[in-house]
């Protein structure tokens, strides 16, 4: 599951500025089922691996072998620009509540996916790892309204997040 094009799956190898020195456990467990699906990507920390990147997706589904199939979309330079995509697989971290995931990319390389707070209704999520450097802002609407994005820049910076980074996404 994740949080966008080329996702945690690429936190291995790029490092950028920590906006969170302290990043907190998951607040609540994941109901899978609720979380699979699709998901627009309402902000970020900005990565090299999703530089330029604007109408970013992340779509979840559960494969036959219990793993999760990520498709993370974006369209780069613009939301008209060049589609590109990236395919991979998470896998659940034991006794994480669902909360925790490992996602790869890249063969063997498996990269950090929290799911640090999430709406009851699973409306939006907000997504980082233990590092603090990469953070995304996850809603099931390409533009939330105004209200819901006041209450998840509030709920980030609750979170110990550094505002200053993040960067909204155009849909």
């Amino acid at each position: 599951m994740a949080g966008s094009v080329m996702l945690a799956g690429c936190a291995t190898f790029e490092k950028g500025p920590v906006g969170n020195t302290a990043v907190p456990q998951p607040a609540k467990t994941v109901d899978l089922d609720r979380y699979l699906g699709r998901w627009y990507e309402m902000g970020r920390y900005e990565a090299g691996f999703q530089k330029g990147c604007e109408a970013v997706t992340a779509d979840y589904t559960l494969r036959d072998d219990g793993k999760i199939r990520v498709v993370n979309s974006c369209r780069k330079g613009s939301v008209d620009g060049k589609f590109s995509t990236a395919t991979g697989k998470a896998k659940i971290v034991k006794d994480s509540g669902n909360a925790k995931l490992r996602v790869s990319f890249f063969g063997p390389f498996y990269g950090d996916y929290w799911v640090l707070d999430r709406a009851q209704d699973y409306s939006w999520a907000i997504v980082g790892e233990p590092s603090g450097r990469y953070l995304w802002m996850l809603s099931r609407e390409a533009k939330p309204d105004p209200e819901v994005r006041a209450h998840i820049e509030s709920r980030v910076k609750e979170l110990g997040y550094d505002w200053s980074l993040v960067r909204l996404t155009k849909h």
